[in-house]
């Protein structure tokens, strides 16, 4: 069975997140750690770091909280899946939130927030929504 790596990345994410843990790590690639650094620059996560490990590369998430331990990733979701892909061109890119949330998208210059597609005047394949 061919699994998602995205989805996977995201319900380590979730579920580290629900656990309250301090960081989740997983098998690396370029685009879960362009993922990672997109999260950062978003503020939703503290930092990721790439390590060698037993069987690869290993790409370790530290995850976020404010100073009462809440959690500020309070919800992740797939848009886009191997089974039913969703593209957006530059004016129909979704908001999160009315614009609280980020929306993920895949384009032909890298991983953007919505955001910045839209800034840019691109579209591409909606990834994912973080809020």
């Amino acid at each position: 069975m061919l699994t998602d790596p995205i989805a996977d990345m995201l319900t380590r994410i979730r579920n580290a997140n629900a656990a309250l843990h301090d960081s989740c790590e997983m098998p690396a690639s370029r685009l879960k750690t362009r993922l990672a650094t997109l999260l950062e620059d978003e503020g939703y996560i503290s930092g990721h770091t790439v390590s060698d490990g037993d069987a690869g590369k290993v790409l370790r998430v530290e995850l976020k909280y404010d100073d009462d331990r809440r959690r500020v990733i309070t919800g992740l979701s797939r848009v886009s899946r191997p089974g039913r892909r969703v593209y957006a061109d530059k004016d129909s890119i979704p908001r999160t939130l009315g614009g609280m949330g980020v929306t993920v998208v895949s384009t032909s210059q890298g991983l953007v927030s919505g955001h910045e597609a839209r800034r840019r005047g691109i579209g591409g394949e909606v990834l994912c929504k973080v809020w």
